[in-house]
């Protein structure tokens, strides 16, 4: 079977399907943004499409979303075509749509079956926009802003075959039209790398050049997203830090996200001036934590992944907070390490932390609940080893990369593979 991949920053979620397609023989394309000049990645030839035009600086701003995914669309079917026109045809195409780049992939292979990997769906309620009262939508033409952003969902639900969407929650954001379509299957956590370590050691250093030796032995409590945002709870877990190190006065806190935004809006430059959201939650809690105690906290921005598992190894408590937005890689790696976990009790978390049991649960604009389980799994570890070791079989039988998760992968593009053979193409 043949195999086209299409997702601007490839491999993406797809870093572990597409190889193993390739080693079960398929023949794997991907088509793809990102500036590299390798011809191919692990058995998958890499077919790189460039978009010849930006945003425009006038256009409506509700609409300026979509015009950057259909510049985005445009691209990658010129490419297609030359694809086609040199006698490539896919028998499935498999893409992350969110960026556009899929929306007119079936004017070149209509024959080709499409699925679709459904992250998330927008709301203007009872999801993230509007969550967190702190940040109210100001605007009442935000509803119809995203109203407009869905218009790439809702393109590709004419289209698409298929979907895959990595949780139930997620895959409920979308309407039922289309989700009856979508199979839930995680990208897969290989439990066998990500694995508790009981002799880790490791040296950090972190964003002011100090270097902190950790083993664990270590009282660590880490705290980890690609960026400090408040759509990851940063500001609740900042927050929290003056009771936690005023109870813990041996505790490290390591704290690891970059200082740009991933989901959210950045800082407003008329309350906040210039500043990242890092900077301005330290302003906010700065006065009242003692200097020795400040000490103990470290900025770790981003990190390589090789750093970044002995880093959940060693934590004593792990705390990961989020809107109701899409669930990281990141919780499900902690759990798969064996960590205890003190968790925002919101919608993507409730699928895998099952208070007491799994990890603990607490109302995420509650900063005192969090200092409180936090210090409470830090002074108890018979419980921190019941909860990391409940985490970690929960995340193998729900989660594991090569027993759950790619044989399930697997069969979903190959089901896809075989709607456009069986209709003709390809027998």
């Amino acid at each position: 079977m043949k195999f086209l991949f299409v997702h601007q920053n490839f491999p993406g979620q797809f870093k572990h399907l597409a190889p193993a397609l390739v080693a079960r023989g398929h023949e794997v394309t991907a088509l793809i943004m990102r500036d590299i000049k390798a011809p191919e990645w692990q058995g998958v030839r890499l077919v790189r499409y460039s978009p010849k035009r930006g945003t425009s600086r006038e256009i409506h701003p509700w609409v300026s979303d979509f015009e950057t995914k259909t510049i985005r669309g445009e691209a990658a079917f010129r490419k297609a075509l030359e694809m086609r026109d040199s006698g490539y045809r896919p028998d499935a195409i498999i893409a992350h749509h969110g960026w556009g780049e899929s929306l007119f992939v079936k004017e070149v292979w209509p024959e080709a079956a499409l699925g679709i990997y459904c992250e998330f769906y927008y709301h203007p309620q009872g999801a993230d926009t509007g969550f967190d009262p702190e940040f109210p939508t100001n605007d009442p033409g935000d509803a119809c802003r995203l109203r407009l952003k869905n218009f790439n969902n809702l393109l590709h639900f004419e289209t698409a075959d298929a979907g895959i969407s990595p949780t139930e929650w997620q895959a409920s954001t979308f309407p039922p039209r289309f989700r009856e379509r979508i199979t839930v299957v995680h990208d897969g956590i290989d439990t066998n790398v990500v694995a508790p370590n009981p002799i880790v050691q490791m040296t950090i250093t972190d964003q002011n050049g100090g270097k902190i030796a950790l083993d664990r032995g270590s009282e660590v409590i880490t705290f980890v997203n690609r960026n400090l945002e408040p759509y990851r709870g940063y500001h609740i877990f900042m927050r929290a830090l003056p009771e936690i190190l005023a109870r813990r006065p041996k505790a490290r806190i390591l704290i690891v996200g970059g200082d740009g935004v991933s989901y959210g809006a950045r800082p407003d430059p008329d309350t906040y001036g210039e500043k990242s959201w890092r900077e301005v939650f330290i302003e906010e809690v700065r006065t009242r934590i003692p200097d020795e105690d400040w000490a103990r906290v470290h900025f770790l921005g981003n990190i390589r992944y090789e750093h970044f598992i002995p880093l959940l190894q060693l934590s004593t408590v792990h705390v990961y907070l989020t809107y109701p937005f899409v669930l990281s890689w990141s919780l499900l790696e902690a759990m798969s390490a064996g960590c205890s976990i003190v968790a925002s009790d919101t919608q993507p978390l409730q699928e895998a932390i099952r208070h007491d049991l799994t990890g603990r649960l607490f109302d995420l604009f509650d900063p005192k609940a969090l200092a409180s389980e936090v210090c409470l799994l830090a002074d108890d570890p018979e419980r921190r080893q019941k909860l990391g070791e409940q985490a970690r079989a929960f995340a193998i039988s729900n989660y594991d990369l090569q027993s759950v998760c790619l044989p399930r992968q697997l069969a979903w593009a190959e089901g896809l593979a075989s709607r456009s053979m069986g209709a003709g193409h390809g027998a």
